[in-house]
């Protein structure tokens, strides 16, 4: 009779995980018992602790940029293992759309951010995570506002009603560009926590497989996954505090007063010394907390997350609170065939603003010899002026979103070689804005409450067919699939005037109002549908690893467009040639050297919808009808508001790009250079017609030969060193020189942005001008003062009268002609510091606040202002300050954008590691310092001053100021 079996003892394994170059410890390695979920961590000194059932248990050790090793335990409880680094990250997996390849068999012009590679502090959208990260991007923070618009631009603007917004893709949802509610940035529902990369693709060859939409470039971005072995729980909580970086420097109250006198005006002195910046701002406090949960087995994997964020403006009744909840899930089913994924968002944001250009206009201008408050310690009320403290206790602009992301993509492989993939995804946003004044006595005011209802609707359907054959030196992928996307938007409005003074808010109680007459709040809606259907197909073939063919081909139809050109075809073909991988230079000194080129067409469709269709207008008026009776009434009128236009066809983009990627020093250091331009072309504008005989004053057209034009060189360097005591640095930076210019436009000047402020509204500032870049400051020349002490400008037409119309000027952009960054971080044992630096130059600013605000004649008035208001001795005090090149700065600028300093504990020596894998403590410091010679708030600023749809760039008025932030983090993985 056999002997029973005795149970086999548990063995405790324990050992050190290194690189193989180097021998640097590894924190953070994964190490796995396989086929099961129980592992561990590395620690910081790269030790790892583990108990195995017996002597037959594999060890699965992997780390981010290694290559993954399979370690038989057998008779051994120690084991030292070295990982090899994977080929200096040209393994790295990268998003191309619709599909992955690698960083070395990438034939396009694209760059890959993981999430260690994000700047840090306090984040709203992912836009600010890759600030000063790739070449040929540009990020400028529009103002200083808790989830503001981040103004981003891949390789410069190419349209003229388009923006230059590039698409946005999240886990494969090409996402809507349009507004969601409110004045912030619609992609502030996304928790950066939850981002696992970010791939940039710049080119038509790496764009044109989202052919209509990638004209302005393509913008994935990969949320985190679970992976198979042991779960993971992370915990991690930051507080920030935020002070306003730089106040207007305005006069101090004994500056005003001998100022005011000093040119003549009549001194009112309240006897006080107020900061009115400092009443309106106050020190703000950022909580940000968010939990996840990850993990799985070989058939399914999972990710969750929950996050808050709570933040406070510098400026008093302002913030910004955001909710967000994440599930992910890939699932494996019959024998591995089958593979769903699943990824599911649904976010709150809660953003309470408040009038920013009235409480900043009141703080820069108001007396500093007034107190603040009265003797209750209540706001103190004048006749002279409003308080901005009042201002602030009146109005409040409030808005809600409900935001949820989803998508279902089951992929089948059909044979070995054949895989179907289904994408089916929805977009579904609802917001609520309501905007309230209170009733109140002095200063006057009835009260009111309007509220604003949007809905926003996104439905993708996509299928396609993925082929992969490799034989012999032969590799082939091939792509065919079809993609329908369907966008609904609609809202609605309506207002009630004449409120009480009540405690009770009118946003708590409309029925309060007393005015709901039709002449002042009739209600108000729109709704629009727009389809796009796409076909497209891709394919990638590789000879010997070396030479790299890629051709891709993308079909859109959009019911933007008319019956005769609702079609689009947009190609692109690249090729790469890994000359490193040559025998003649595989004794060289590259790791790594590969040369690419590419050309390709993107279209562009973002343009109002139905203009390609009649409209007709019916209302009653004398410039509509005439009465028939020959009494006063008059009977409804209709007539034409926009002309049919069926022929209206795609904006087009043409691109070449032509780039070298290099190694050297065993891919310590790396880089890449490239050339590109891009043409767009077939303009779509809406023009004045040529005959003044028409039914409708504007039609739309492609503008015959009009072209925009950006070219410029990108140069990316990164250089990283690592030694056996554990020294670790890594330096890097990228610069881009690009130019843009307007060519054939059959205007002067298409006016993308006008001035604000009294005498000033609607005055022209910048736009298109032929032959200069788009943002070109079209202005007349200030050449100083008379000597009646009024302003002369020159005579540009040789007509004897300087300052007309006729004699404005180009005189600058507001688009930088060179953009740089540079990223470096040192690390030693448990501590890491990293810091992040940005800049532009060539670009110029024209500062509407300083135009509107600080000249002479509004100090005479008792107005506060700077010294630029006296910059001129012997200007008059009745001199005019309309728009002119006066008031244009330059917008260069040189920032340390953050600095991060971090230490992760040794959770073993202090005998937590069996339940804490990870414990990390960090401080961040944003915007630390800004090198400039602007005297505005900041000089990356871009207020939206759009005339007629079409974008505006470098203007700055009544801007909400800018923070500079110290955040204190602390992270527990368990």
């Amino acid at each position: 009779m056999p002997r029973p079996q005795q149970p086999t003892a548990d063995l405790t394994v324990s050992g050190r995980v290194t690189d193989a170059a180097t021998n640097e410890a590894l924190a953070g390695c994964t190490v796995v018992l396989k086929g099961t979920q129980k592992g561990t961590t590395t620690d910081a000194n790269g030790d790892f602790r583990l108990v195995v059932p017996d002597g037959s248990a594999v060890l699965v050790v992997g780390f981010i940029g290694f290559i993954s090793q399979e370690v038989p335990v057998g008779n051994r409880t120690t084991i030292n293992v070295a990982l090899v680094a994977s080929a200096s990250e040209l393994a790295q997996v990268v998003v191309i759309g619709y599909g992955t390849t690698t960083k070395k068999d990438a034939t396009g012009a694209l760059t890959s951010l993981k999430s260690t590679d994000f700047n840090r502090g306090v984040i709203n959208s992912p836009e600010q995570l890759l600030q000063g990260k790739v070449a040929g991007v540009n990020v400028t923070s529009v103002s200083g506002e808790p989830g503001a618009r981040q103004s981003i631009t891949i390789r410069g603007p190419g349209g003229v009603r388009t923006g230059s917004t590039p698409l946005f893709v999240l886990d494969g949802i090409p996402l809507d560009n349009s507004s969601t509610g409110g004045a912030t940035n619609p992609l502030n529902f996304l928790n950066p926590q939850d981002i696992d990369a970010i791939d940039v693709l710049k080119d038509a060859s790496a764009t044109a497989i989202y052919g209509a939409r990638g004209a302005n470039g393509v913008i994935l971005i990969t949320t985190k996954k679970g992976k198979a072995g042991a779960g993971s729980l992370t915990l991690s909580s930051s507080l920030g505090v935020s002070n306003m970086a730089r106040p207007l420097p305005i006069f101090s109250a004994d500056a005003y007063r001998r100022q005011v006198v000093a040119v003549g005006g009549v001194l009112d002195d309240q006897k006080a010394s107020t900061d009115w910046q400092r009443e309106i701002s106050r020190t703000a406090i950022t909580q940000d907390h968010n939990l996840s949960f990850s993990g799985g087995a070989d058939r399914f994997t999972y990710y969750g997350s929950v996050g808050v964020q709570n933040q406070e403006g510098i400026l008093k009744n302002s913030k910004l609170n955001r909710y967000t909840g994440r599930f992910n899930a890939s699932q494996k089913l019959l024998d591995d065939r089958l593979v769903v994924d699943v990824n599911l968002t649904a976010s709150q944001t809660v953003n309470e603003r408040p009038p920013i250009e009235g409480i900043v206009g009141a703080a820069i201008s108001a007396n500093p010899t007034y107190p603040a408050y009265d003797a209750t310690g209540a706001p103190a009320r004048y006749q002279a002026f409003t308080n901005p403290l009042i201002t602030l206790a009146l109005n409040k602009d409030l808005t809600t979103i409900n935001r949820v992301v989803a998508n279902l993509s089951p992929s089948f492989k059909i044979t070995k070689d054949l895989v179907y993939k289904l994408n089916l995804g929805v977009d579904n946003a609802s917001s609520t804005r309501d905007l309230q004044a209170l009733a109140n006595a002095v200063p006057q005011q009835d009260g009111r409450l309007e509220s604003i209802y949007a809905n926003n609707r996104n439905v993708l359907i996509e299928n396609y067919f993925t082929y992969t054959r490799n034989w012999a030196d032969h590799s082939l992928t091939g792509l065919v699939g079809h993609s329908y996307q369907k966008f609904v938007i609609q809202g609605r409005n309506w207002s009630i005037n004449r409120f009480p003074i009540s405690p009770i808010e009118p946003i708590n109680n409309p029925g309060q109002g007393q005015d709901l007459t039709l002449a002042n709040n009739r209600p108000g809606g729109f709704a629009t549908e727009n389809e796009l259907q796409s076909f497209f197909g891709r394919a990638n073939y590789q000879y010997k690893n070396r030479y790299l063919l890629t051709a891709t081909v993308r079909a859109d139809g959009s019911s933007k467009f008319g019956a005769n050109n609702k079609y689009g075809v947009f190609p692109s073909f690249s090729a790469g040639w890994r000359l490193s991988e040559e025998p003649f230079l595989q004794a060289g000194p590259f790791s790594d050297l590969k040369l690419r080129a590419g050309w390709g067409q993107t279209g562009n469709q973002e343009i109002p919808s139905k203009i390609t269709q009649a409209l007709f207008t019916s209302n009653v008026s004398a410039s509509t009808s005439y009465p028939l009776d020959g009494s006063a009434n008059y009977p409804a009128g209709t007539t034409y508001t926009r002309l049919a236009n069926p022929d209206i066809q795609w904006e087009v983009s043409t691109q070449t790009d032509i780039g070298l990627d290099f190694g050297l020093f065993g891919g310590a250091l790396t880089g890449t250079l490239d050339y590109f331009r891009k043409v767009s072309g077939k303009i779509l504008l809406e023009v004045i017609p040529s005959d003044p005989i028409q039914p409708a004053a504007t039609y739309w057209t492609n503008v015959p030969d009009m072209t925009i034009t950006n070219q410029g060189v990108e140069l990316e360097l990164n250089y990283r060193y690592v030694n056996q005591r554990g020294l670790r640095f890594d330096v890097g930076g990228n610069i881009t020189f690009i130019n843009n210019v307007v060519n054939n436009s059959p205007y002067t000047v298409i006016t993308s942005g006008s001035a604000s402020g009294p005498g000033l509204t609607s005055a022209t500032v910048n736009g298109y001008v032929n032959g200069q870049p788009i943002g070109t400051f079209f202005l007349r020349e200030y050449i100083g003062i008379d000597e009646k002490g009024v302003s002369k400008y020159r005579d540009v037409d040789g007509d004897g009268i300087g300052g007309t119309d006729k004699d404005r000027i180009a005189a600058g952009s507001a688009l930088p002609t060179r953009q740089f960054n540079i990223n470096g971080s040192v690390a030693y044992k448990g501590f890491d510091l990293t810091a992040n630096f940005n800049g532009v130059a060539g670009n110029k600013l024209y500062d509407n606040t300083a135009n509107a605000f600080f000249y002479k004649a509004r100090l005479v008035k008792g107005l506060n202002g700077t010294t630029e208001a006296i910059g001129e001795a012997n200007e008059s005090i009745n001199n005019a300050a309309p728009v002119s090149t006066r008031f244009l700065k330059d917008g260069a600028f040189f920032r340390l954008n953050n600095l991060t300093l971090g230490y992760n504990f040794d959770t073993q020596r202090l005998g937590v590691n069996r339940w804490v894998k990870n414990i990390r403590l960090s401080a961040t410091g944003q915007n630390l310092f800004v090198i400039t010679k602007y005297d505005g708030y900041d000089p990356e600023v871009n207020i939206d001053r759009t005339v007629n749809g079409i974008s505006s760039y470098g203007i700055d008025y009544l801007s909400y100021p800018k923070a500079r932030t110290f955040v204190f983090g602390l992270n527990l993985t368990f």
